[in-house]
Formats: structure tokens, C-alpha cells, sequence
């Protein structure tokens, strides 16, 4: 289970976390780029527990109890003052949308690689290949589908900022210091993947429809 699990949970955090960084200078912030966080390198953005323990003890209770639970996980968060941005209020979206799109670019790769070991004469890799593959689909969507919730400090809290009327919006931000503590709040009383799971359904029937592959097979890949 760690073997397949590994790479796609270590990119799928920390890869999101350098798409921020990467938009962020791109609209001016050079903040995560001085620091040398816009960068492909995990070494970079992996967080001992955010990355690697939580992430893998969620997943084995989730495996050892039968269930389904949400993937959670974090990378050392990168450093982005908005109000280096030519536009803050503006480009917040973008650089709040760059990780769930990072998210959902490496599920259609990951899509590709199931694909490749689903169509190989069956050896030694094929099935590794296929397994990982369905992993990082599986992977990807939840953590993209997870950080587009409306919470501030999640992604989708900061894109609902951004969006809002200043008043709104001012109202909406003042909950993130108390955003995290709702999101576990949430996750732990199941709450959270009572919301989530219809959405991260939806995204998965679609990728497997775009790639033509069995959405069942994609499913029963991911149950290991």
C-alpha cells in the first residue's frame, strides 16, 4: 500500500503547494520565489506529518476498517503576500485556483498511466503501473475537490474571497483563523465526506470517461 501510495500522495500535496508559488510570481508576489518554494523539488515543500504520517495513518485506518475515508494532508505551506500582487483582490483567484488545477492536471496523468498499464501484456509492471495510476486519480480529485470547499484558509475560501464584494469578502476572511479548526471539526464527525463524496464521484465517472476507461475498474484499482 506505501509503495503505490507513496509517490502519488507526495506530489499531489507538494506540487499543488508550487503551483501557488509558481502563480503568485507570475502576478508579482516574488515572496515563495525568494525563498526557493516555486520549485518541482518535494524535498522542498514535504512536511513530516502534513506530507507523509497523517496522510499514510488515515489511509491505513481507512483500509484497516473498510471505509472510505477523506485523504488529509498538508505541505509546508508556501509563502504568498497578496498584497504584492498587481491586483490583490484580483489575482487571489488565480493563485488560489493554481493548486486544485495542479490537482486535477496530474489526475489526467495519472488517468494516462493507469491506461498504459491497463492496455500492456500483463508482466511486472503492469499491474504496478495500473495501481499507482488509480491511486493519483484518486488521490488528486480528492485533495482538489477538499481544497475547493468555500473555508478560508482552503483554496476554494480564498477563490470565494476573491470573488465576493469587498464587504462580503472582508466577512468571509475573518474565519481563517478558525478555518482549520472547523475543517478537522468537519472531517473527524464525517461531516466533511458526506459533502465531498458526491463531488469526488462525479470527477472520477468523468475522468474514467474521458480516458474510456471502466469507472468500476478504476474504483477496484484503488481498493487495495
Amino acid at each position: 500500500m506505501i509503495a503505490v501510495y507513496a509517490l502519488p500522495v507526495i506530489f499531489a500535496i507538494t506540487l499543488h503547494e508550487a503551483a501557488h508559488g509558481y502563480v503568485a510570481k507570475h502576478f508579482g508576489d516574488l515572496t515563495a520565489y525568494a525563498e526557493g518554494r516555486v520549485s518541482l523539488n518535494p524535498l522542498r515543500h514535504i512536511d513530516p506529518v502534513g506530507t507523509i504520517a497523517l496522510p499514510l495513518i488515515l489511509l491505513a485506518v481507512s483500509k484497516l476498517f473498510g471505509g472510505a475515508g477523506i485523504l488529509f494532508g498538508w505541505a509546508k505551506p508556501v509563502p504568498v503576500n497578496f498584497a504584492n500582487l498587481r491586483h490583490p483582490k484580483r489575482d487571489m483567484l488565480w493563485v488560489a485556483a493554481a493548486g486544485p488545477f495542479s490537482n486535477l492536471v496530474m489526475a489526467l496523468f495519472w488517468a494516462l498511466i493507469v491506461k498504459l498499464g491497463l492496455s500492456m501484456p500483463e508482466n511486472y509492471f503492469s499491474l504496478p503501473l495500473a495501481l499507482t495510476g488509480a491511486a493519483g486519480v484518486f488521490i488528486n480529485i480528492i485533495i482538489m475537490v477538499l481544497n475547493l470547499v468555500p473555508l478560508p484558509p482552503l483554496d476554494g475560501g480564498r477563490i470565494l474571497v476573491s470573488l465576493l464584494p469587498h464587504r462580503l469578502a472582508l466577512r468571509v476572511a475573518r474565519i481563517e483563523p478558525y478555518g482549520f479548526f472547523i475543517l478537522i471539526l468537519l472531517l473527524f464527525t464525517g461531516v466533511l465526506g458526506y459533502v465531498l463524496w458526491p463531488a469526488i464521484g462525479v470527477v472520477m465517472v468523468a475522468v474514467a470517461a474521458l480516458f474510456d476507461l471502466p469507472v468500476q475498474e478504476l474504483i477496484r484499482l484503488t481498493n487495495l
